[in-house]
Protein backbone atom coordinates (compact mmCIF):
# COMPACT_ATOMS: atom_id res chain seq x y z
CA UNK A 1 0.00 0.00 0.00
CA UNK A 2 1.40 3.07 -0.76
CA UNK A 3 0.32 6.08 1.73
CA UNK A 4 -0.36 3.69 4.69
CA UNK A 5 -1.65 6.30 6.63
CA UNK A 6 -4.08 7.70 4.60
CA UNK A 7 -5.36 4.32 4.39
CA UNK A 8 -5.31 3.49 8.19
CA UNK A 9 -8.69 2.97 9.45
CA UNK A 10 -10.29 5.82 12.09
CA UNK A 11 -12.30 5.52 15.01
CA UNK A 12 -13.52 8.46 17.27
CA UNK A 13 -16.09 8.25 19.56
CA UNK A 14 -19.25 6.43 17.22
CA UNK A 15 -16.82 7.38 13.80
CA UNK A 16 -15.53 5.04 12.24
CA UNK A 17 -14.44 4.83 8.99
CA UNK A 18 -12.15 2.60 6.85
CA UNK A 19 -9.53 4.96 5.83
CA UNK A 20 -9.20 8.98 6.58
CA UNK A 21 -10.40 10.96 2.46
CA UNK A 22 -12.75 12.72 2.27
CA UNK A 23 -14.92 14.42 0.04
CA UNK A 24 -14.45 18.52 0.38
CA UNK A 25 -17.98 20.69 -0.22
CA UNK A 26 -17.82 21.49 -3.95
CA UNK A 27 -20.76 23.85 -5.66
CA UNK A 28 -21.96 22.45 -8.45
CA UNK A 29 -25.06 24.65 -9.51
CA UNK A 30 -27.17 21.19 -10.09
CA UNK A 31 -29.72 21.27 -7.65
CA UNK A 32 -32.88 22.90 -10.08
CA UNK A 33 -34.85 25.21 -8.34
CA UNK A 34 -33.16 24.23 -4.94
CA UNK A 35 -34.57 20.86 -4.67
CA UNK A 36 -31.89 18.21 -4.50
CA UNK A 37 -32.99 15.49 -7.38
CA UNK A 38 -32.10 12.34 -9.24
CA UNK A 39 -28.95 13.70 -10.92
CA UNK A 40 -27.36 14.90 -7.60
CA UNK A 41 -27.94 11.47 -5.80
CA UNK A 42 -26.15 10.01 -8.58
CA UNK A 43 -23.05 12.15 -8.24
CA UNK A 44 -22.66 11.33 -4.16
CA UNK A 45 -23.75 7.90 -4.84
CA UNK A 46 -20.87 7.75 -6.92
CA UNK A 47 -18.51 9.12 -4.49
CA UNK A 48 -19.80 7.21 -1.38
CA UNK A 49 -16.15 5.44 -0.98
CA UNK A 50 -15.06 8.76 0.51
CA UNK A 51 -14.60 8.12 4.14
CA UNK A 52 -17.24 11.43 4.60
CA UNK A 53 -18.80 13.02 1.81
CA UNK A 54 -19.34 17.01 2.46
CA UNK A 55 -21.97 17.70 0.50
CA UNK A 56 -22.06 21.44 -1.52
CA UNK A 57 -23.42 24.47 0.61
CA UNK A 58 -26.77 24.66 1.35
CA UNK A 59 -28.90 27.51 2.35
CA UNK A 60 -30.91 27.07 5.86
CA UNK A 61 -33.29 29.40 5.47
CA UNK A 62 -34.65 31.13 1.95
CA UNK A 63 -32.94 34.52 2.80
CA UNK A 64 -29.22 32.74 2.32
CA UNK A 65 -29.19 32.11 -1.14
CA UNK A 66 -26.52 33.38 -3.43
CA UNK A 67 -25.71 31.28 -6.31
CA UNK A 68 -27.99 29.91 -9.17
CA UNK A 69 -29.43 26.22 -8.13
CA UNK A 70 -27.64 25.52 -5.31
CA UNK A 71 -29.88 23.42 -2.72
CA UNK A 72 -31.94 24.70 0.42
CA UNK A 73 -33.05 22.41 3.01
CA UNK A 74 -35.59 24.72 4.85
CA UNK A 75 -38.77 22.99 2.55
CA UNK A 76 -40.52 19.70 3.34
CA UNK A 77 -39.79 19.12 -0.76
CA UNK A 78 -36.20 19.90 -0.73
CA UNK A 79 -36.02 17.76 2.75
CA UNK A 80 -37.12 14.95 0.27
CA UNK A 81 -34.31 15.76 -2.21
CA UNK A 82 -32.29 15.23 0.75
CA UNK A 83 -33.91 12.06 1.60
CA UNK A 84 -33.21 10.80 -2.27
CA UNK A 85 -29.53 11.81 -1.91
CA UNK A 86 -28.81 9.70 1.21
CA UNK A 87 -30.85 6.85 0.58
CA UNK A 88 -28.81 6.58 -2.77
CA UNK A 89 -25.03 6.96 -0.97
CA UNK A 90 -26.46 4.56 1.88
CA UNK A 91 -26.92 2.08 -0.88
CA UNK A 92 -23.81 2.37 -3.10
CA UNK A 93 -21.36 2.37 -0.13
CA UNK A 94 -20.05 3.18 4.03
CA UNK A 95 -19.70 6.63 3.66
CA UNK A 96 -20.90 9.27 6.17
CA UNK A 97 -23.20 12.30 4.21
CA UNK A 98 -22.82 15.29 5.89
CA UNK A 99 -24.88 18.04 4.49
CA UNK A 100 -23.02 21.44 4.43
CA UNK A 101 -25.50 24.40 6.07
CA UNK A 102 -24.02 27.70 4.05
CA UNK A 103 -26.10 30.90 4.59
CA UNK A 104 -24.56 33.40 2.38
CA UNK A 105 -25.58 36.51 4.47
CA UNK A 106 -24.17 39.68 2.53
CA UNK A 107 -23.23 37.73 -0.22
CA UNK A 108 -26.78 36.76 -0.81
CA UNK A 109 -28.50 38.49 -3.68
CA UNK A 110 -32.24 39.60 -3.97
CA UNK A 111 -31.65 38.25 -7.83
CA UNK A 112 -32.62 34.64 -5.61
CA UNK A 113 -34.06 35.99 -2.29
CA UNK A 114 -36.30 38.42 -3.46
CA UNK A 115 -34.99 40.76 -0.39
CA UNK A 116 -32.63 43.06 0.72
CA UNK A 117 -29.55 40.43 2.19
CA UNK A 118 -28.94 40.23 5.93
CA UNK A 119 -25.60 40.24 7.85
CA UNK A 120 -23.49 41.07 10.91
CA UNK A 121 -23.41 44.68 9.95
CA UNK A 122 -24.57 46.95 7.10
CA UNK A 123 -21.26 46.52 5.02
CA UNK A 124 -21.24 45.80 1.09
CA UNK A 125 -18.84 42.85 -0.06
CA UNK A 126 -16.59 44.57 -2.74
CA UNK A 127 -17.45 42.33 -6.78
CA UNK A 128 -20.30 40.61 -8.34
CA UNK A 129 -22.40 37.77 -8.23
CA UNK A 130 -23.71 35.49 -11.26
CA UNK A 131 -27.08 35.28 -12.21
CA UNK A 132 -28.84 34.23 -15.53
CA UNK A 133 -29.37 37.87 -15.97
CA UNK A 134 -25.39 39.12 -16.09
CA UNK A 135 -23.05 39.79 -13.15
CA UNK A 136 -24.86 41.80 -10.71
CA UNK A 137 -22.92 43.82 -7.77
CA UNK A 138 -23.23 42.61 -3.90
CA UNK A 139 -25.75 44.67 -2.70
CA UNK A 140 -25.53 46.45 0.73
CA UNK A 141 -26.80 44.43 3.87
CA UNK A 142 -29.70 44.82 6.35
CA UNK A 143 -27.49 44.37 9.77
CA UNK A 144 -29.51 41.84 12.06
CA UNK A 145 -31.25 43.42 15.00
CA UNK A 146 -30.14 41.73 18.16
CA UNK A 147 -33.73 39.99 18.22
CA UNK A 148 -33.47 38.43 14.66
CA UNK A 149 -30.26 36.55 15.39
CA UNK A 150 -32.76 34.18 17.06
CA UNK A 151 -34.43 33.36 14.08
CA UNK A 152 -31.05 33.05 11.74
CA UNK A 153 -30.12 30.66 14.54
CA UNK A 154 -33.26 28.55 15.19
CA UNK A 155 -32.58 28.43 10.75
CA UNK A 156 -29.45 26.28 11.52
CA UNK A 157 -30.92 24.00 14.15
CA UNK A 158 -34.28 23.11 11.79
CA UNK A 159 -32.03 22.79 8.34
CA UNK A 160 -29.59 20.16 10.93
CA UNK A 161 -33.58 18.59 12.14
CA UNK A 162 -34.19 18.02 8.28
CA UNK A 163 -30.83 16.58 7.90
CA UNK A 164 -30.93 13.94 9.82
CA UNK A 165 -34.32 12.84 9.08
CA UNK A 166 -33.83 12.62 5.56
CA UNK A 167 -30.98 10.13 6.35
CA UNK A 168 -28.07 12.27 6.76
CA UNK A 169 -25.22 11.23 9.08
CA UNK A 170 -24.98 14.78 9.78
CA UNK A 171 -24.13 18.60 9.05
CA UNK A 172 -21.33 20.95 8.36
CA UNK A 173 -21.58 24.42 9.57
CA UNK A 174 -19.91 27.05 7.39
CA UNK A 175 -18.07 29.57 9.20
CA UNK A 176 -15.37 29.79 6.10
CA UNK A 177 -15.32 31.99 3.20
CA UNK A 178 -16.89 35.02 3.69
CA UNK A 179 -20.68 33.37 4.14
CA UNK A 180 -22.41 34.46 7.54
CA UNK A 181 -21.37 32.83 10.30
CA UNK A 182 -17.41 34.03 8.77
CA UNK A 183 -19.01 37.47 8.64
CA UNK A 184 -19.75 37.69 12.48
CA UNK A 185 -16.06 36.06 13.20
CA UNK A 186 -14.59 38.83 10.77
CA UNK A 187 -13.50 41.77 12.35
CA UNK A 188 -13.76 43.62 9.00
CA UNK A 189 -17.56 42.33 8.62
CA UNK A 190 -18.40 42.52 12.13
CA UNK A 191 -18.80 46.18 13.73
CA UNK A 192 -21.97 45.53 16.30
CA UNK A 193 -21.62 47.40 19.92
CA UNK A 194 -24.76 44.68 20.98
CA UNK A 195 -22.35 41.73 22.52
CA UNK A 196 -22.28 39.88 19.31
CA UNK A 197 -18.81 42.41 17.86
CA UNK A 198 -16.65 45.03 19.33
CA UNK A 199 -13.94 42.12 20.77
CA UNK A 200 -13.07 38.40 19.61
CA UNK A 201 -15.32 37.59 22.63
CA UNK A 202 -18.22 39.02 20.53
CA UNK A 203 -17.40 38.33 17.73
CA UNK A 204 -17.47 34.29 17.85
CA UNK A 205 -20.34 33.98 20.38
CA UNK A 206 -23.46 34.07 17.57
CA UNK A 207 -20.81 30.97 16.17
CA UNK A 208 -20.91 29.74 19.57
CA UNK A 209 -24.46 29.92 20.00
CA UNK A 210 -25.71 28.45 16.49
CA UNK A 211 -22.97 25.18 17.33
CA UNK A 212 -24.30 24.48 20.89
CA UNK A 213 -28.08 24.88 19.23
CA UNK A 214 -27.80 22.50 16.50
CA UNK A 215 -26.00 20.47 19.04
CA UNK A 216 -28.57 20.44 21.36
CA UNK A 217 -31.15 19.23 18.67
CA UNK A 218 -28.99 16.63 16.85
CA UNK A 219 -25.97 15.63 19.37
CA UNK A 220 -22.48 16.80 18.59
CA UNK A 221 -21.00 14.16 17.16
CA UNK A 222 -23.37 14.67 14.28
CA UNK A 223 -22.03 18.36 13.79
CA UNK A 224 -19.32 19.51 12.06
CA UNK A 225 -17.65 22.79 11.56
CA UNK A 226 -15.56 24.81 8.80
CA UNK A 227 -13.47 27.37 9.15
CA UNK A 228 -10.61 29.26 7.34
CA UNK A 229 -8.98 31.80 9.29
CA UNK A 230 -8.02 35.19 7.86
CA UNK A 231 -9.38 33.82 4.35
CA UNK A 232 -10.41 36.79 1.82
CA UNK A 233 -12.53 35.21 -0.22
CA UNK A 234 -15.45 37.27 -0.47
CA UNK A 235 -13.89 40.79 0.13
CA UNK A 236 -13.19 39.65 3.78
CA UNK A 237 -10.44 40.13 6.10
CA UNK A 238 -9.53 39.86 10.06
CA UNK A 239 -7.28 41.48 11.67
CA UNK A 240 -6.95 39.15 14.70
CA UNK A 241 -7.06 36.25 12.71
CA UNK A 242 -4.90 33.49 15.60
CA UNK A 243 -6.68 35.43 18.60
CA UNK A 244 -10.20 34.95 16.88
CA UNK A 245 -9.70 31.43 16.47
CA UNK A 246 -8.24 30.35 19.65
CA UNK A 247 -11.27 31.73 21.60
CA UNK A 248 -12.90 29.93 18.63
CA UNK A 249 -11.06 26.62 19.36
CA UNK A 250 -11.24 27.01 23.21
CA UNK A 251 -15.19 27.07 22.95
CA UNK A 252 -15.64 24.16 20.61
CA UNK A 253 -12.84 21.95 22.99
CA UNK A 254 -15.72 21.80 25.10
CA UNK A 255 -18.01 19.66 22.94
CA UNK A 256 -16.90 16.35 21.61
CA UNK A 257 -17.85 17.72 17.73
CA UNK A 258 -17.79 15.62 14.63
CA UNK A 259 -15.08 17.42 13.43
CA UNK A 260 -13.49 20.82 13.07
CA UNK A 261 -13.27 21.46 9.13
CA UNK A 262 -9.73 23.58 8.38
CA UNK A 263 -8.70 25.37 5.19
CA UNK A 264 -5.19 25.90 5.52
CA UNK A 265 -4.78 29.40 4.76
CA UNK A 266 -1.45 29.69 6.60
CA UNK A 267 0.36 31.57 4.01
CA UNK A 268 -2.26 34.30 4.02
CA UNK A 269 -2.03 34.97 8.08
CA UNK A 270 1.83 34.09 8.63
CA UNK A 271 1.23 31.10 10.84
CA UNK A 272 0.76 27.27 11.11
CA UNK A 273 -3.28 27.60 10.85
CA UNK A 274 -3.18 23.51 11.00
CA UNK A 275 -0.70 24.00 13.95
CA UNK A 276 -2.98 26.14 15.78
CA UNK A 277 -6.21 23.96 15.42
CA UNK A 278 -4.55 20.36 16.39
CA UNK A 279 -3.21 22.21 19.68
CA UNK A 280 -6.48 24.02 20.88
CA UNK A 281 -8.99 21.44 19.60
CA UNK A 282 -8.43 17.81 20.84
CA UNK A 283 -10.90 15.90 18.48
CA UNK A 284 -11.19 14.81 14.98
CA UNK A 285 -9.21 17.38 12.62
CA UNK A 286 -10.74 17.39 8.86
CA UNK A 287 -7.89 19.50 6.77
CA UNK A 288 -8.59 21.04 3.00
CA UNK A 289 -5.45 22.93 1.23
CA UNK A 290 -7.34 25.48 -1.13
CA UNK A 291 -9.86 26.10 -3.79
CA UNK A 292 -7.65 25.40 -6.47
CA UNK A 293 -4.63 23.56 -5.15
CA UNK A 294 -4.66 20.08 -3.02
CA UNK A 295 -2.33 18.43 -1.03
CA UNK A 296 -0.22 15.78 -3.42
CA UNK A 297 -0.89 12.01 -1.74
CA UNK A 298 2.35 11.73 -0.41
CA UNK A 299 1.56 15.08 1.56
CA UNK A 300 -1.28 14.36 3.22
CA UNK A 301 -0.38 11.03 4.09
CA UNK A 302 2.45 12.76 5.99
CA UNK A 303 -0.07 15.47 7.41
CA UNK A 304 -1.76 11.80 9.35
CA UNK A 305 1.74 10.52 10.23
CA UNK A 306 2.58 13.53 11.68
CA UNK A 307 -0.58 13.89 13.11
CA UNK A 308 -1.50 17.50 12.06
CA UNK A 309 -4.69 15.74 10.55
CA UNK A 310 -6.96 13.04 10.81
CA UNK A 311 -9.00 13.05 7.78
CA UNK A 312 -7.74 15.08 4.55
CA UNK A 313 -10.42 16.21 2.50
CA UNK A 314 -10.06 16.41 -1.54
CA UNK A 315 -12.26 18.54 -3.95
CA UNK A 316 -11.31 18.76 -7.75
CA UNK A 317 -9.10 15.47 -7.35
CA UNK A 318 -12.79 13.63 -6.34
CA UNK A 319 -15.00 16.02 -8.56
CA UNK A 320 -12.89 14.26 -11.46
CA UNK A 321 -12.43 10.90 -9.90
CA UNK A 322 -15.82 9.64 -8.33
CA UNK A 323 -13.69 6.57 -7.18
CA UNK A 324 -10.55 8.54 -6.04
CA UNK A 325 -9.77 6.27 -3.01
CA UNK A 326 -9.69 3.03 -4.71
CA UNK A 327 -7.36 5.15 -7.74
CA UNK A 328 -5.27 6.45 -4.83
CA UNK A 329 -5.22 3.25 -3.09
CA UNK A 330 -3.85 1.17 -6.64
CA UNK A 331 -1.32 3.96 -7.55
CA UNK A 332 -3.99 4.66 -10.46
CA UNK A 333 -3.75 7.45 -12.89
CA UNK A 334 -6.07 9.89 -12.08
CA UNK A 335 -8.78 11.92 -14.58
CA UNK A 336 -7.96 15.46 -15.04
CA UNK A 337 -11.24 18.26 -13.75
CA UNK A 338 -12.53 19.93 -16.63
CA UNK A 339 -12.77 23.65 -15.49
CA UNK A 340 -15.58 24.48 -17.92
CA UNK A 341 -17.96 22.36 -16.34
CA UNK A 342 -18.18 22.84 -13.05
CA UNK A 343 -20.98 25.10 -12.58
CA UNK A 344 -22.72 24.37 -16.13
CA UNK A 345 -25.52 22.66 -15.20
CA UNK A 346 -26.58 19.13 -16.49
CA UNK A 347 -24.52 15.82 -16.42
CA UNK A 348 -21.19 16.61 -17.90
CA UNK A 349 -18.50 17.09 -15.79
CA UNK A 350 -21.11 16.00 -13.30
CA UNK A 351 -21.41 12.17 -13.40
CA UNK A 352 -19.89 10.85 -16.44
CA UNK A 353 -16.33 10.94 -15.44
CA UNK A 354 -15.33 7.28 -15.53
CA UNK A 355 -14.52 5.00 -12.66
CA UNK A 356 -11.58 2.48 -12.91
CA UNK A 357 -14.11 -0.12 -13.59
CA UNK A 358 -15.39 1.51 -16.50
CA UNK A 359 -12.27 3.51 -17.94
Amino acid sequence: MPYPNLFSPYTHGDLSVPHRIALAPLTRNRAVGTVPGPLNAEYYAQRASAAILVTEGTQPAADGQGYLDTPGLHSDEQQAGWKLVADAVAEAGDGKLVVQLMHCGRVAHSFYTGEQPVAPSAIAAAGEVFTPEGMKPYEEPRELPTDELARIRDAYVDAARRARAAGAYGVELHAANGYLLHQFLASGTNQRTDGYGTDVAGRVRFVVEVVKAVVAEIGERHVGIRVSPGHQFNDMSEADARETYDALYAELAALDLLYVHVLDTSSIVGYDVLEQARKAYPGTLMVNEGFTQEWDVDGADALIADGKADLVAYGRRFLANPDLPARLEAGAELNEPDDSTFYQGGPKGYTDYPTLANA
